[in-house]
């Protein structure tokens, strides 16, 4: 199938309930203008260099996500643009991020990734980490970071249960952080979690952001 019925397909998914993001990694140009001519405007990259590159080359009503683990000597060439980091991921991430935000006085958006899978090479924080690592002393310093919400990834397995649970995990970190710390957050709303093997279950689960590749753009190209 093409990338435009690939997508539809993927669309009729995914429906209301969530934003889609197409993840592009390691795709070229022309694979992004097939999605942006079907109507895609969200795409994800996870390395610098290359984001920065399709942001250079491609149509300025994209909207783009670093969906990979973002190193903080990379911050500052995404800063001025980047609609979305999904992998926030320490203390020194979010300083960062917020000294290149003011940098071009702009307010960049992130979410906090929470480590809900079993495997150790996953990033993230955990919910206690999260709880203590937000006081209202470092929110006040984060002029120039907008939280907007958490985001995950499940364990590459193939138990459902266990999927499923620790979608439910992410969740529930979710409602934790909304209910006590960003309770006066209107932008704090996304629960990124959901890839192309299960962003079926992470919908049903409570997700508002899933990041499809594969089902859209067909098998990732390894050797870029």
């Amino acid at each position: 199938m093409s990338i435009k019925e690939n997508l539809d397909k993927v669309r009729k998914l995914v429906g209301e309930k969530a934003c889609l993001v197409a993840v592009s990694k390691t795709k070229p140009n022309e694979a992004i203008e097939e999605a942006y001519a079907a109507g895609q405007r969200v795409f994800g990259e996870n390395k610098v260099q290359e984001l920065v590159g399709k942001y250079e080359s491609l149509p300025k009503d994209i909207k783009w996500h670093m969906i990979g683990h973002l190193q903080s000597n990379k911050v500052k060439y995404i800063a001025p643009f980047v609609s979305l980091i999904h992998g926030v991921d320490s203390q020194k991430l979010l300083k960062t991020i917020n000294k290149e935000g003011a940098k071009c006085q702009r307010k960049v958006p992130c979410l906090l990734q929470v480590h809900i899978a079993t495997e150790e090479t996953k990033f993230g924080f955990s919910a206690e980490e999260l709880v203590e690592l937000l006081s209202p002393e470092l929110l006040a310093d984060l002029s120039f970071v907008d939280i907007q919400g958490v985001m995950g990834m499940a364990s590459y397995v193939d138990d459902e249960n266990q999927i499923r649970t620790e979608f439910r995990n992410l969740v529930d970190v979710f409602k934790r952080l909304k209910q006590s710390v960003f309770s006066t957050s209107d932008s704090f709303k996304e629960i990124s979690m959901g890839m192309s093997g299960d962003f079926e279950k992470a919908l049903e689960e409570g997700s508002t952001m899933v990041r499809v590749g594969s089902s859209i753009f067909g098998a990732r190209n390894y050797n870029k």
